[in-house]
Formats: structure tokens, C-alpha cells, sequence
């Protein structure tokens, strides 16, 4: 790809859309293998800009605000006060909240405007998204309402005050004339994301709240300094920890070798193809890709982070600490689709910050903690991931920290045909067009739908993909007939935000949509497949008609996913079916989808 030319297809816009879907999966998957997502590298490069201002505001920020420090003379001297700390953490968590961080710009499938959140946030009328609306009072229904969005603008100059305020001297904080921002701003965010969050869990996931909150009510909270900072090392040590065990199973690999072959500065085309079995043939993720995923991935994940959380041995810490860093400056340099890259640029401060500058040797050692705070800490880091690895169902994938796994809900829309995919613009509130327009607007129809369903393909290259895509085979009559969305890309559009949370578009939010679009039986089929269970083989999927409800539930073989090509050669991976809604009937002609010409997976 060029510096601003996208590299395409090798096929004609104009006869792509008369290709059978199937046929357009294997191009775009094969195309993707080689060359990514196919964007022009300008499109990077806004990025790069975006964490240059975010690093450089943000110090600058601590600099002006914080008087104390010294100002900017004494710089070198600033990086062991803990308000430093806390006003970075607050300004990312600003950054996030505000849908400037992560799920923002073209590699988010945002396009025009460039962001979500606070767009949508801030307008009454939009898509909310409450967690348990039947259960919690004060949380029934889906529209954003003038408190709703008084309460995200507090939150908002919540945060400023937490950056602005100059610090004042506690005895929480021995010695330092900066001291830490008033306790009652810490705890009145806590509070205030709580209570959106109740209201709008997007808005909680937005905030990173997973990564953030329980560090910052600690700093709130306790009364040494020492507490402090290893608590927050334990949930640091938690998120890394979590998203190592999460990766240990057969999801991970797929996701590392689709990652590589989007990186911008991986060019060689040999060692893109070395990421697979046996390219263009076979796509499934080869031992290089296996060694990349669980040798860099998971064993670094692992292992690390227990050295830096029990070392006192200075240049093991140091070892361990810039193995660290360099596998966030990986991630970093690979441009995810989500792009979370402000928040690995903070997890490297840090990372800095509290194993480096607050060593274990030096006095805090997790045995330096209060025996309460400990408990709180463990509890508070291991409560989440260890019920969301073996209730997917009831923890979002980022509270389990099963982040980069891929191991995620997930779900593909399927419209019949543009004008029901339409509604979407006409019948709700939103900051966002649908995205096909938004490259529509830029591109012209043609290629617009090429890059959409580049999205579909990219799903198809991982584990969930091959399933949603063989539900959608037996519950449709004719895959052709039907415009067929990736749902991430979607729901971003919908509410604001997305991070590959398929529980930000379940039945609730599906139903919520259908309320306002009234979509016909048929005319929106959405397969969704929940995470799998830590201690299970099979992942439970169930399928969705927007004008009926849940229609089928069942589950299938992860095995039977991953062996699979993307596009589906042998037709539709097996899947049990243990419920079906009374009078419902799927349909079965899934035999057009069936590619004879392809050899089946081993022969």
C-alpha cells in the first residue's frame, strides 16, 4: 500500500458485488493475508499524531497545573510523586471517555466524523445501553435522556478538576509538598461512573473502567502511600496476568497472524504468507504464527509479570520491565482495529512509574501492604476475570481481560438488502452514518462495499467468524440476497462506541433498534456466539430475528471453528441446536455456499 493510496483487491468494483458471497470472503481473506486491511498509510500516520498530542498535552497539563513539582526546571524530579500519576491516569481516562482513544478514526470504521462518544453522549435521544434495566431501578429503558447526559457532563468536569487541581499536602503522602488531588474528586468520579454506568455501560467500558477504577479508589481510600502503589501494581499485575491465561487456547493464534499481516511496517510479503498453513490454500495460522501468539504473547504475559510483581532483584526487575515495555510497543506498532493505543502508552508509564520507580526492594513489596488492602486488592483484581472466564455470559471481555485473545462475543448482521440496512440512518438518533455511507461519501458505492465486507472477511479469519457465517447459512434463504455487516462496525455506529463487545448488541440492544426501525420477519437475521468458557470446549451461539426475538440457541466445537478455512469450503461447521423458538422455522438451503472446486481441510 501506498502513503495515500489504498491497495485494493484484485478484482473489478463494478463485478465484485455480482460474485457469491463465499467467493468474496476467500478474495478478500487471501487479500487480506497479504496486505491487511489495505488502507493507506496516511491513515496511520493520524494516529501517531493523535499519541504525540495525547503524550505531550497530557505532561504538559501536569506541568502547568501542579505548581509544586517544581514546574518544568525540575522535570527529572516529578516522576516519583503519586499525583503525577493520578493526573495522567485521569487525563487518559478523559481522553477515553470522550471517544478520542480507543474505537476512534477510519481504523475503528469511523470515517466522518472521526469519533463517536461524546457525540453521542452529550445528545438526548440516542441509543443507551443499560446492563440490567429489568433489575436495577431508575435504569428501565434505551433512550438518553437530559440526565443522562448531565450526569457524563459531570463526569467530564469531574475529570478536568482531577487534572487541573494544583494538589495539596496530605499526610497520605509523606514528604511530598504536591500531596494528591482532594479525596472527594476521587471518590465522586468513582461514584459518578458507577451510576452511568448503571444507566449506559458503554459509557462505563468507554472510561476503561476495568483498567482505572479500582486504582484510582485506592488512591482515595487508603491511608499510606504504600498501599497505594502496590494496589495498583496488583491490578496491573491482574490485567496482564488475566490476558495471558485468556490467551491460552486455540482463539489467540488466528487473532496474531491477521494482526501481523495488518501491521504498516511488516512489508515483507514472504513473511506475511509464512503466517499461514499454506497461503493462499490454507489460511489457517501456521507455527510461526503459533510461536508469535504463545511464544512472544502468552509466555511474556505470563511470566513477566510475576517478576516485576515479586522481584527485588534490581536487573531482573529492569530485564522483566523492558520486556514489557517492548510487548506494549508491539501492540502499539500493529494499529489494532479497536486502536487501544493511548492505553498501552499509559500502561508503559506505568509500568515505569511503579516497578522501576517504586521497586519491591525499596519498601513496596506486596508484603509491605496492610493486610486489608492486600485482601482488597486480590479480590478486586481477581473477581472479574475469574467470573468472566467461566461465566462469559455475565462479564463483559474487558472486566475478564481477555483483551487481544480472541475470545470475544461477537455477531454479524445480515440486512435484506440496502434499503433495510437504511433504516438505520432514517429511524434513530445518531452522530454516524452507517459506515458503507461514509465511504460512500469519499469512495464512491463500489468500493465502499468492498471495504465493508473486508470487514466480514477479517471476522472470518478468526475462530467466531466461520460460525456466525454457517448460522447465517441455514437462516437465510440465499446468502446473496441478504447485505451482510460485521456487527462491531455496526454497533459503533448505533451508540457511539465499540471495543468487540458483542454484548453491546445483544437481543436488548437488537430489540431497542427494532423499536424504532420495525424491520420486517427476515429482514434483519443476526448470529451472535458468546465467548467460550474457560473450562469448556464449545461456545453457545443463538440466533436473532430483529422483528421476532432469540429464534434458535445452541452451541458448537471451537475445534470444529478453528479447523475450518475462513470461507467455508466443506460448508457450515456443525453446531447443536438445544432450543428453537416454538413455530419457528430456518431456512435449509445452505448448499449454494457449499465451493466443490475447494479440496476439504487436510486432503
Amino acid at each position: 500500500m501506498g502513503f495515500k493510496t489504498a491497495e485494493m483487491p484484485p478484482v473489478d468494483p463494478a463485478e465484485f458485488g455480482s460474485m457469491p458471497f463465499m467467493a468474496r470472503m476467500k478474495l478478500l481473506a487471501v487479500h487480506w493475508a497479504e496486505y491487511g486491511f489495505g488502507g493507506p498509510k496516511q491513515l496511520n500516520m493520524l494516529y501517531v499524531y493523535k499519541l504525540l498530542f495525547y503524550a505531550g498535552v497530557g505532561v504538559l497539563l501536569v506541568g502547568l497545573t501542579t505548581p509544586a513539582l517544581g514546574g518544568f526546571p525540575e522535570f527529572a524530579s516529578w516522576w516519583t510523586e503519586p499525583i503525577v500519576y493520578v493526573k495522567l491516569m485521569a487525563w487518559t481516562v478523559l481522553f477515553e471517555v470522550l471517544g478520542l482513544a480507543s474505537s476512534s478514526g477510519p481504523l475503528a470504521f469511523k470515517f466522518s466524523p472521526f469519533i463517536g462518544g461524546c457525540l453521542y453522549w452529550l445528545k438526548p435521544g440516542t441509543l443507551r445501553v443499560p446492563p440490567w434495566p429489568g433489575k436495577i431501578p431508575l435504569t428501565r429503558g434505551d433512550t438518553r435522556q437530559y440526565w443522562d447526559v448531565a450526569v457524563y457532563g459531570l463526569i467530564l468536569a469531574n475529570l478536568v478538576f482531577l487534572i487541573v487541581f494544583p494538589g495539596s499536602e496530605t499526610s497520605r503522602v509523606p514528604g511530598s509538598e504536591a500531596g494528591l488531588p482532594p479525596q472527594w474528586a476521587m471518590f465522586s468520579y468513582v461514584g459518578l461512573i458507577i451510576a452511568m454506568g448503571l444507566r449506559d455501560k458503554t459509557v462505563f467500558l468507554a472510561a476503561r473502567s476495568e483498567q482505572y477504577l479500582a486504582a484510582l479508589f485506592v488512591f482515595a481510600a487508603a491511608g499510606s502511600v504504600v498501599d497505594m502503589i502496590v494496589a495498583a501494581k496488583i491490578f496491573m499485575f491482574a490485567s496482564w496476568f488475566g490476558a495471558g491465561i485468556s490467551k491460552l487456547g486455540r482463539h489467540f493464534s488466528p487473532v496474531v497472524a491477521a494482526m501481523a499481516s495488518n501491521t504498516p511496517w511488516i512489508t515483507s510479503t514472504r513473511f506475511k504468507r509464512s503466517l499461514y498453513r499454506d497461503f493462499p490454500r490454507d489460511l489457517r495460522p501456521s507455527h510461526v504464527s503459533g510461536a508469535m501468539a504463545h511464544g512472544l504473547g502468552t509466555i511474556v504475559e505470563l511470566a513477566l509479570p510475576v517478576i516485576l510483581l515479586f522481584s527485588t532483584n534490581k536487573w531482573l526487575t529492569l530485564a522483566a520491565l523492558i520486556g514489557m515495555l517492548g510487548f506494549h510497543i508491539f501492540i502499539i506498532s500493529t494499529f489494532p482495529l479497536a486502536v487501544p493505543l493511548e492505553w498501552n502508552v499509559f500502561f508503559m508509564f506505568s509500568a515505569w512509574f511503579l516497578f522501576w520507580l517504586h521497586p519491591a526492594g525499596d519498601g513496596y513489596a506486596v508484603t509491605d501492604m496492610s493486610t486489608g488492602w492486600l485482601i482488597f486488592a486480590i479480590v478486586a483484581a481477581a473477581t472479574f476475570p475469574i467470573l468472566g472466564n467461566l461465566r462469559p455470559d455475565l462479564v463483559s471481555f474487558l472486566p475478564s481481560m481477555r483483551q487481544y485473545a480472541g475470545n470475544w462475543a461477537s455477531a454479524t448482521w445480515a440486512f435484506r438488502g440496502r434499503e433495510a440496512e437504511e433504516k438505520l440512518n432514517t429511524h434513530l438518533i445518531k452522530s454516524n452514518l452507517n459506515q458503507v455511507d461514509q465511504l460512500t461519501a469519499a469512495y464512491g458505492p463500489e468500493v465502499a462495499e468492498i471495504f465493508m465486507q473486508k470487514a466480514v472477511a477479517w471476522r472470518t479469519m478468526h475462530s467466531m467468524g466461520r460460525a456466525l457465517i454457517s448460522l447465517l447459512m441455514r437462516h437465510t434463504d440465499n446468502l446473496d440476497n441478504y447485505v451482510i455487516r460485521e456487527a462491531e462496525f455496526v454497533c459503533t455506529t448505533l451508540i457511539g462506541w465499540q471495543f468487540g463487545d458483542g454484548h453491546l448488541h445483544n437481543e436488548n440492544t437488537i430489540a431497542a433498534v427494532q423499536r424504532r426501525c420495525n424491520f420486517a420477519p427476515g429482514e434483519l437475521i443476526i448470529s451472535w456466539t458468546e465467548s467460550q468458557p474457560i473450562h469448556k470446549n464449545y461456545v453457545e451461539y443463538k440466533v436473532i430475528d430483529a422483528a421476532i426475538g432469540v429464534v434458535e440457541r445452541g452451541t458448537y466445537v471451537v475445534k470444529d471453528a478453528t479447523e475450518e478455512l475462513p470461507w467455508l469450503p466443506n460448508g457450515p461447521i456443525k453446531h447443536t441446536i438445544t432450543w428453537t423458538r416454538p413455530g419457528y422455522v430456518a431456512p435449509s438451503d445452505g448448499s449454494a455456499y457449499v465451493m466443490p472446486e475447494q479440496p476439504k481441510v487436510g486432503a
